[in-house]
């Protein structure tokens, strides 16, 4: 018998609608909440291998790569009126030979697949339902909504974010903290010669980028140090972005043209944190951004997500309700290291850059080899 036979999961993002899939599937009575009333937008998502590796087990890899873009390679340029390509760099495909290296897709796509999957596997998916009290009541919890409503569990499953309002409620005092950098980011058409991600480190910004996300469209991003950027309307966030990306050329030139009153900008800070004290309190756990986050410099933090999903759910289902307590530790105690590995090495190439640390005094290329050599090997 599984250790648990209903599960709720707060939070249908990646986190937690992968591990709908995997609990549902395999027979598990699986409900998952969100407050947003829908599933949710934004720009574009990157996915490394690792995280196609975890994509492709929950039978969703034909679609993703129907709706994305896959691509083998990084492009480094200088930020000169040239844009002159430095380096062409052979991506690692660290979800193993038979996956491509990276690939780009519209998040709201992504999000709409997995949430597809969800509810073919058997969950139930709740929008518009905002818990408001959890209740440890020894062999389930019971769990209380803003309509009134409530519902008891075997297990509950916080992945509801970095800003986890489930993490709260059981006493987990750990929150994200803000590295100093903030990330512009901006959804549009893909120009012909944009086929994988290039970076430009310097110039105005510390890193201008861009991934093609389908046949027709891109997301490109700035980042630069953190700024209060609350008051903008969408024209002037058009209008910012565009201002900052003028100092990059090369496909930017192309990107910016292609931009509208209609294209959508966004702007977020880099926050980071890792849970390291367990997980769980009883039988409620967290997942994903909720126990930790990683600021985008290497493009991990939803793979981590659907690592944590996989590994949550397997030790879910081969372990025992007599000792769920520690089949929880045990599953925290797995995913920290290589968890702290990846944030680390994204957190210290900000911190490079902040600093403005001479280029001779880092070593971006052997954190990110780093990265890759952990992430290659299946969670």
């Amino acid at each position: 018998m599984p250790a648990v036979r209903s599960v709720l999961i707060v939070g249908a993002g990646a986190a937690g609608c992968a591990t709908a899939i995997l609990l549902a599937r395999a027979g598990i009575a699986v409900e998952v909440v969100d407050r947003r009333p829908d599933v949710p937008s934004g720009s574009g998502i990157t996915l490394q291998g690792n995280a196609l590796r975890v994509l492709r087990d929950l039978g969703v890899w034909p679609r993703v790569e129907a709706a994305g873009y896959s691509f083998d390679s990084l492009g480094i340029r200088a930020p000169d009126p040239a844009a002159t390509l430095v380096a062409e760099l052979p991506d690692v495909r660290t979800g193993g030979p038979d996956l491509p290296a990276t690939l780009g897709l519209p998040r709201a796509d992504f999000a709409s697949i997995l949430v597809d999957r969800a509810r073919e596997a058997g969950a139930r998916i709740r929008w518009d339902a905002d818990v408001t009290d959890l209740r440890d009541q020894g062999g389930t919890v019971a769990v209380f909504f803003a309509d009134g409503s409530t519902s008891h569990h075997d297990l509950v499953v916080g992945a509801d974010g970095i800003h986890s309002s489930v993490r709260r409620r059981i006493g987990i005092d750990t929150a994200p903290v803000r590295t100093g950098m903030g990330i512009w980011r901006v959804f549009g058409p893909r120009p012909a010669e944009v086929t994988r991600t290039d970076l430009v480190y310097g110039g105005r910004c510390h890193i201008a980028g861009y991934c093609p996300t389908g046949a027709d469209s891109l997301y490109a991003y700035l980042v630069e140090d953190v700024q209060d950027r609350g008051d903008l309307d969408p024209a002037q966030r058009l209008a910012l972005f565009k201002e900052l990306a003028s100092s990059y050329h090369g496909p930017w030139d192309a990107i910016r043209d292609g931009l509208t009153e209609d294209s959508p900008v966004n702007y977020t800070v880099f926050e980071t944190h890792v849970v390291e004290e367990p997980w769980h309190r009883g039988r409620v756990v967290l997942a994903g951004d909720a126990a930790h986050s990683c600021p985008p410099t290497v493009a991990q933090g939803a793979a981590l997500a659907l690592e944590d999903a996989a590994v949550l759910a397997e030790v879910l289902l081969a372990g025992s309700d007599d000792d769920l307590d520690a089949t929880l530790t045990g599953y925290a105690d797995r995913r920290r290291p290589r968890v702290r590995t990846v944030v680390d090495a994204s957190v210290q190439i900000g911190r490079w850059m902040l600093e403005r640390t001479p280029r001779e005094q880092t070593d971006v290329p052997g954190l990110m080899r780093r990265v890759a050599s952990t992430v290659a090997v299946p969670a």
